[in-house]
């Protein structure tokens, strides 16, 4: 095995990790018994602490390559990501977790669309094509009956919520896709911060009075599935072809569609499921339009040649979001591992 085939196999690794972690958020969300903005305020404070510490042990904090401008648009992402997390523990409530991640993994076509309409990004009568088939196996999988409207809406209201949830999650990819120059770890931890004061005016602390065994999986959410994960990925992304992380990151709804019925019993009909496979085809079209995985994802978010080094850093949003070198940079924004 060459030393090319060991670090990739590596990035292998971390990447399934960190998208198996991801994959059993809902199940931790739900067990914790709190409420979506509880789970979000306490959710950011220990992942900022996770973050906090693992940047400096690695001292990221010198020399980290923050200007005002650069702050200000981590600061915005982190307003956009902090209540993509609300709208998608909120959508779990009303739909299901398999229902509300498949939902919510149409983000990546909220990137294309916002990216055309507000910068004027190239938007190809393909891409349209694949979006709309998209959005066909959207339909599918919401599985929305008369019923649902004659039965108060919750059921279209979690719909709706992940839906929101994705297009926040777009806006900041594309807002924090300009940040150059700084460690998406650094990024990331911006973004957590920002919601601990965002969400205290709405955490009801009088709720968690009694809480127990349950703070347990508040810890995790924010030490696993904020700090390790998120550690995980960004370590990945600097040793895998673009395609390769397109496809590893599918492994996060499969996981989240195994834990939901595993635990509770949720499982998607039919003709929900034939929209899965729609969703996951358009989403790879869309994402890699051409590469045929031939490139990495370099610091500049291109696709580049194996050997050819890259030269300005891009950054993407805290959760879901690599660098030519492990410890350069942040990350492109496609293919998003969508991370929760």
């Amino acid at each position: 095995m060459t030393s090319a085939t060991a670090v990739e196999n590596k990035g292998i690794a971390q990447l399934t990790a960190a998208m198996m972690l991801s994959g059993t958020l809902g199940v931790f969300v739900v067990e914790s018994g709190a409420s979506p903005f509880d789970v979000v305020f306490f959710r950011v404070l220990f992942g900022a602490l996770a973050l906090g510490g693992y940047a400096l042990a690695r001292g990221y904090f010198r020399g980290h390559g923050f200007t005002p401008r650069t702050l200000g648009l981590a600061a915005l992402g982190g307003v956009f990501i902090v209540f993509n997390w609300v709208l998608l523990f909120q959508s779990y409530e009303n739909t299901s977790i398999s229902v509300a991640t498949v939902v919510y993994h149409t983000q990546p076509f909220y990137v294309v669309l916002l990216g055309a309409l507000l910068f004027r990004e190239r938007l190809t009568a393909a891409k349209v094509g694949w979006i709309a088939l998209a959005f066909a196996g959207l339909v599918l999988v919401s599985g929305v009956s008369p019923a649902d409207f004659a039965n108060g809406g919750s059921y279209l209201t979690g719909l709706g919520q992940a839906l929101l949830a994705a297009l926040l999650y777009g806006l900041s990819t594309l807002v924090t896709k300009r940040i150059t120059g700084v460690r998406p770890h650094l990024i990331a931890l911006v973004q957590v911060l920002v919601g601990i004061p965002l969400l205290l005016p709405f955490a009801d602390f009088g709720a968690m009075r009694g809480t127990g065994a349950d703070w347990g999986w508040l810890v995790g959410l924010g030490v696993v599935h904020t700090g390790l994960m998120y550690v995980l990925m960004y370590a990945a992304y600097a040793k895998l072809p673009t395609a390769k992380i397109a496809v590893l990151a599918f492994t996060y709804p499969a996981v989240a569609m195994v834990m939901d019925w595993a635990v509770y019993g949720h499982h998607i009909g039919l003709v929900q499921a034939l929209g899965v496979p729609l969703i996951v085809t358009a989403s790879l079209k869309v994402t890699l339009p051409g590469t045929a995985g031939t490139g990495r994802i370099s610091l500049t978010g291109r696709i580049t040649r194996a050997g050819r080094t890259p030269r300005t850093p891009v950054a993407v949003p805290a959760p879901r979001t690599a660098a030519h070198a492990p410890e350069a940079a942040s990350r492109p924004a496609t293919p998003a591992a969508s991370e929760a």
